[in-house]
């Protein structure tokens, strides 16, 4: 199950890379359109979409590679008993919060989709396609910290923070 997981995280990396890259030809493709003096329809519109599915798909991989921010100012003047609770409540809290971000989210696109919502911009597109990776980023994100959560519960250590430990000893 740990490969499985490990594989999605890094599978939705890759993609929020490609959604990075894809918006970068997005805005070269609108520039040069302009320069040409062509429009390229909707051009600024993908781009927005592209950029929001890479930050959502991202969620998850930055999450595992212990890269978001977090409340380690306060866990690093504490330790043991203290320390695991403190990092066990905010887990707790961020897993809710991501649940929250989750449901809201596939719940939009859903609703996006039964109702034919479409972009207000020339380019008209269906909004549930771009809604949809933000979905996914957020189902991930969720499946992440809960994977951290219940690992801490367990016991024990979460996997970010056991390959960053890895990662460390690799340093030296």
């Amino acid at each position: 199950m740990r490969r499985v997981l490990t594989a999605a995280y890094d599978a939705a990396g890759y993609l929020a890379a490609l959604f990075m890259v894809a918006t970068l030809a997005m805005v070269l493709a609108g520039i040069v359109s302009r320069l040409e003096g062509v429009y390229f329809r909707g051009a600024d519109a993908y781009a927005g979409y592209c950029m929001a599915a890479a930050g959502f798909l991202a969620l998850a991989y930055t999450f595992k590679h212990g890269e978001h921010i977090r409340v380690s100012l306060v866990l690093e003047r504490l330790s043991g008993r203290a320390r695991r609770s403190i990092e066990t409540l905010a887990l707790a809290l961020s897993t809710l919060a991501g649940a929250l971000l989750a449901l809201y989210s596939v719940r939009l696109a859903w609703q996006s989709w039964i109702i034919h919502d479409v972009s207000q911009a020339v380019d008209a597109s269906p909004l549930w396609i771009p809604q949809l990776a933000m979905a996914a980023g957020s189902l991930l994100l969720l499946v992440a910290l809960a994977d951290d959560l219940f690992a801490r519960l367990s016991g024990r250590e979460p996997s970010r923070l056991q390959r960053s430990a890895n990662e460390a000893g690799h340093a030296e």
